[in-house]
Parts: C-alpha cells; sequence; structure tokens
C-alpha cells in the first residue's frame, strides 16, 4: 500500500529500536551537571600542562642539554671520520674528507675540541700537501688557515710546523696556481692570528710582494699576464695588505716607498678584481702613512688622484657591467679618501641588534680577508669566536645588545670604533717593534 505523504509523524512517547526494544532517553543537564563537568575539565587541563608541575622546566632542560649533547658527539664522530678519510688511498675520498673539515670548521667554533687534536690533523693535512694534487693541496691549505682562525695564538706550533711546506708551494711556479694562492692566504692569516715572530713575518712580506711585482711595468690587457696570473697577484697582495696592518712602522715606512707609486700598474690592468684589489692597498698604504704623519702627500699625486678619478666613472663598453658598477664602488671610496680623507664607513649586521661598523681601510681588510676564509661561517664565528670579537671590539661572546653605544649617535659610534682600533693597532706594532729590538739585540 503507498505511504500517505501528508502523514505526520507522531511525536511523544519513548524511542524504539528497530527491533522494538525501548532505547533510553537522553537525560536533561542541570546547572549541578554543568558545575560538575567544569571541575572535571579544570583538572584534566591542569594534568595535561606539565610546564605547570614542579621541576618541568629542569626536564626540559635537561631535554635540550641531553639533545645539545647528542649533536656534539654525532659531530666529533664525523670529524674524527673525516680526519681518517684523509689518509685514504683514493684521492676522491681524501678530497671529500678534507671538504668536510673545511665546512665543520667554517660553520662550528670548536676550539676546545680542535686544541687537543691539532698535532695529528696537521699531520694528515701535511700529507695531504705532500702527496696531494693541486685541488687537494689548495683544501688542505684552507683548512690549515681555519685551524689558526679556531685556535689563535694556540695554533703557533701549527704555523712553525707548516710555513716552509705552504711557503715552498706558494713559490713554486710548477704549483697550480689556485694552491699558490691558497698557501699565500694560509701564510697571511697564520702568520697574523698565530705568531709574533717578526723576522718570519718579513720573510713572508718580500715572498709575497716577489709574487704581485710580476704585475708592475705591464699596460692594461697586456699578453704577458694571463688570467691565471692576475688572479694569483690578486691573492698575493691580499695576503701581503693582511700583514701590512700589523707591521711596525719603519716598516710600513719601506712598503709606502717602495710600492706606492709601482701599485700604480695594477690600476690598468685587464683583470677588475686585480684593479680593486690593487686600488685598496694604496687606500690602505695612505691609511697608514697618515697615522705616522698627518700631512703625508705622495710625490706623484695629481697622477694618480687623475688615474682613480678616470676607475671611478669608468663607463668602457667592453667591460661587463656587474664589473663596472663594482669599480665604481670601490673607487669612489678610494677617491674620497685620498683626496678628502674621507675614511669608508661599512656596517655589518650581525644577529637583530649586534652591529659591526668599519671605519678603517684596515679594519676592512681584516674583515675581508676573514669572510675569504670562513665564507658562509663568518656570523657565526663572529658572535662566538672571542678571537674575531675582541679583534673588531664586539665585547665578549654572547654580548649582542651593545648597550653602552646604543644610544650614542652614528656619527659618535664611529668616532669611539675608529679611535679603540686605532689605539689597539698601534699597541701591537708597538709590541712587534719591541720583540724586534729584542731579536736584533741577541
Amino acid at each position: 500500500m503507498p505511504k500517505n505523504k501528508n502523514t505526520k509523524k507522531r511525536g511523544g512517547g519513548k524511542a524504539q529500536g528497530q527491533d522494538g526494544a525501548t532505547l533510553p532517553v537522553p537525560r536533561q543537564k542541570n546547572d549541578e551537571d554543568d558545575d560538575e563537568s567544569l571541575d572535571h575539565w579544570s583538572t584534566q587541563s591542569v594534568l595535561s600542562d606539565n610546564s605547570s608541575w614542579p621541576g618541568s622546566d629542569l626536564a626540559a632542560a635537561g631535554e635540550e642539554s641531553s639533545e645539545d649533547t647528542s649533536q656534539q658527539e654525532m659531530f666529533e664522530e664525523k670529524f674524527s671520520e673525516n680526519m681518517d678519510g684523509t689518509l685514504e688511498k683514493s684521492a676522491k675520498t681524501r678530497l671529500t674528507a678534507l671538504q668536510g673539515i673545511q665546512k665543520a670548521l667554517q660553520k662550528k667554533y670548536v676550539a676546545d675540541y680542535l686544541f687537543d687534536r691539532k698535532e695529528t690533523l696537521t699531520d694528515h693535512l701535511v700529507k695531504c700537501l705532500r702527496k696531494g694534487k693541486w685541488d687537494e693541496q689548495e683544501l688542505a691549505a684552507s683548512c690549515l688557515s681555519l685551524v689558526a682562525v679556531q685556535l689563535g695564538s694556540d695554533a703557533s706550533s701549527v704555523f712553525d710546523t707548516v710555513q716552509p711546506i705552504l711557503t715552498s708551494l706558494m713559490m713554486d711556479n710548477s704549483t697550480h696556481y689556485k694552491a699558490r694562492g691558497a698557501c699565500a692566504t694560509t701564510l697571511a692569516t697564520s702568520c697574523f692570528l698565530s705568531s709574533d715572530d717578526l723576522e718570519k713575518a718579513k720573510f713572508l712580506t718580500n715572498a709575497l710582494e716577489d709574487i704581485f711585482r710580476m704585475g708592475y711595468g705591464k699596460g692594461e690587457n697586456s699578453p704577458t699576464v694571463p688570467s691565471e696570473l692576475s688572479w694569483l697577484i690578486c691573492q698575493a697582495l691580499s695576503a701581503w695588505c693582511l700583514l701590512l696592518t700589523i707591521s711596525p712602522s719603519y716598516e710600513v715606512q719601506t712598503h709606502i716607498n717602495n710600492h706606492l707609486r709601482s701599485l700604480q700598474d695594477l690600476l690598468r690592468n685587464s683583470d677588475v678584481d686585480l684593479r680593486i684589489m690593487a686600488g685598496e692597498a694604496i687606500a690602505l698604504l695612505y691609511e697608514l702613512a697618515r697615522d705616522l704623519d698627518g700631512d703625508f702627500e705622495h710625490e706623484d699625486e695629481a697622477s694618480l688622484c687623475e688615474l682613480l678619478k678616470q676607475l671611478a666613472t669608468d663607463s668602457v663598453k667592453h667591460r661587463a657591467k656587474k664589473d663596472r658598477r663594482q669599480q665604481r664602488s670601490c673607487f669612489r671610496d678610494v677617491q674620497r679618501y685620498v683626496v678628502d680623507l674621507e675614511s669608508p664607513c661599512e656596517s655589518v649586521k650581525l644577529g637583530k641588534e649586534n652591529l659591526l661598523e668599519l671605519n678603517s681601510w684596515t679594519q676592512k681588510r681584516q674583515y675581508d680577508c676573514f669572510c675569504h676564509v670562513l665564507m658562509t661561517g663568518t656570523s657565526v664565528h663572529m658572535k662566538v669566536n672571542p678571537i674575531l670579537r675582541e679583534m673588531f671590539d664586539l665585547g665578549a661572546p654572547g654580548l649582542d645588545d651593545y648597550s653602552h653605544t646604543k644610544s650614542l649617535s652614528k656619527a659618535q659610534r664611529t668616532f669611539i670604533n675608529a679611535a679603540a682600533f686605532k689605539a689597539r693597532t698601534k699597541a701591537r706594532a708597538k709590541h712587534r717593534d719591541k720583540r724586534a729590538v729584542t731579536v736584533n739585540a741577541f
């Protein structure tokens, strides 16, 4: 029989199941049930919130500490594997191991761990320098410079061991230019951070001069200066400038007399990086000369200023647009300092509020050199490496708020930083002068 659509569903009565059994009717809630429910949920929320119980902070700290410990153990295990890998017969395996050591020392400050293993690591790297090909020599030399950045003066024994080997490779014309450039950077960095021996610094400075002198007397696009040699000259000049920042005053005067005129030849080189490096070297020599004599003037300053002006406004079309932009930016700063005595001012942000201000060519050369060595790990080391933080007046590791200079104006901070840096540089030079007197006396 068809169902009548107009039939209404009758309410009331008890609900029934499909088998006709009576189902219980839901009980109506009252105020007492609501209070009971609230008490139940509040108790449950307290039980589920572990942070409200005493000792929960200690538990969280313990978990974080255990996590840090496990990460450190993993790091040490991986680093040991890479150290062992540098002794393998396969050249590919040794390269991979050296790359692992390089990345580890760049991205993590582990001076305490490295101190107990520096002799073993040095021995392994020296074997790579002696037996490996150029790419292996380049990586091994880079790792040695990172050891100096990690340990500072504690790596003096490492520098004494590797200095003859690195110097021999750097001066050997049969060695690949990439390996020679890496040796030059490592020698300068290690001497700068790990050694106070004036005679070794002087010998190394002369060796670097022998390399970049090969670019003197050459005109623009000279066929006698291939691109590989221009790159090597640039690396040697950069390393030489780093050592120049801590040279005694009488050594600085000698370098000014010997190189300030000749460096103008490198400004005409076809390689843009070498032109920029030569311009910064000239600005550094002017800065050091004016520290000794505030009225310093170069005898050929008119022609130098004219050349700097041309490079600062260069628009030659056969050069790449990026190269022209970099060159103009650099030589505008160099020209302003040589002509107008206006020091460079560059700010580097480290973290949220930690700011590194570079207010001199000396600071800029040192910072650029460590950026070249540390690459992507520069920010990490600037935050936690006490050697670099002391060098750039950043205070002890962990002091990132700059509360003592935060309220000062930019001009005041610039003046304070420049004065402190100049005082520290003079103190180092004076210390080296005393060592020179002692050495010569004996």
